[in-house]
């Protein structure tokens, strides 16, 4: 209903006065009872989290695939199904330096949208194929109850190939690639799972029992191909040619620098 007024012409101006003057007084109180009320009902708004993968090994905030990364990959517990976990958002002005993660940050991608093109987001790809020119990079990705290590490649179908159970499985869905950075990480030299002497490995996923997985690389028919690692395999794993390949001496894990 509306709030016309009607007023009667036989009353007294003074009386008129005296009531517009209530009423004014009235429909201010009115006003600020309903601001105040309209304050107490607004939603706070804090940290928000994505679905990402990333938070399944060590915290990864999220966005649409293709675009800048800042995820990190959480690898401290095994999850119980496929659910994946929550990533904070960033909050305020970052620090001037800010530590990567232990798993680094990652870019959320699935194997449903287009391989992302934008070199500034995902860097140059560490490896390449047989062939000298397809590029390969680093990811991981869920299977099973585990998060695995993975090469990733958009000449690939689907673009994320996984070492495990002795073979070389395509993984659909989602995925995160690490981007190789030169200056904050680099490959070492490992044999038998031992985690080079001083050197802090990057987190690259964990078993279904939690144990820990790293980024691993070793040659298979002279190329470079990388793989997973972890101590208690006694060496590193590689995907190529539809197998999973054993190494245990003369490969390499990436490693912070």
């Amino acid at each position: 209903m509306g709030r016309h007024r009607s007023e009667s012409s036989s009353s007294s101006s003074s009386s008129s006065d005296s009531d517009s003057s209530h009423k004014k007084h009235k429909v201010k109180k009115d006003k600020k009872k309903k601001e105040d009320k309209s304050h107490q009902h607004q939603p706070e708004f804090g940290l928000g989290g994505h679905n990402d993968l990333g938070n399944i090994i060590h915290g990864v905030g999220g966005f649409a695939a293709g675009h800048t990364v800042t995820s990190q990959f959480p690898i401290n517990h095994p999850t119980s199904g496929h659910n994946m976990a929550e990533f904070p958002s960033p909050v305020g002005s970052p620090p001037a330096y800010q530590a990567p993660p232990p798993s680094g940050y990652r870019v959320p991608l699935t194997t449903d949208q287009p391989f992302p093109t934008n070199l500034q987001d995902i860097g140059q790809p560490p490896f390449h194929d047989g062939d000298g020119v397809s590029p390969v990079y680093i990811g991981s990705a869920l299977m099973q109850n585990s998060v695995q290590p993975c090469k990733i490649g958009p000449h690939l179908r689907p673009y994320a190939a996984v070492p495990y159970g002795g073979g070389e499985h395509g993984h659909n869905g989602r995925y995160d690639l690490l981007p190789f950075r030169p200056h904050e990480m680099e490959w070492v030299r490992a044999s038998h799972g031992q985690i080079p002497y001083g050197r802090k490995p990057v987190e690259g996923g964990y078993e279904d029992n939690g144990a820990k997985l790293y980024h691993a690389a070793a040659l298979v028919n002279g190329i470079m191909v990388p793989g997973k690692a972890g101590e208690h395999l006694g060496g590193c794993r590689i995907p190529f040619g539809g197998q999973e390949h054993e190494i245990s001496t003369d490969y390499e894990i990436l490693c912070w620098r």
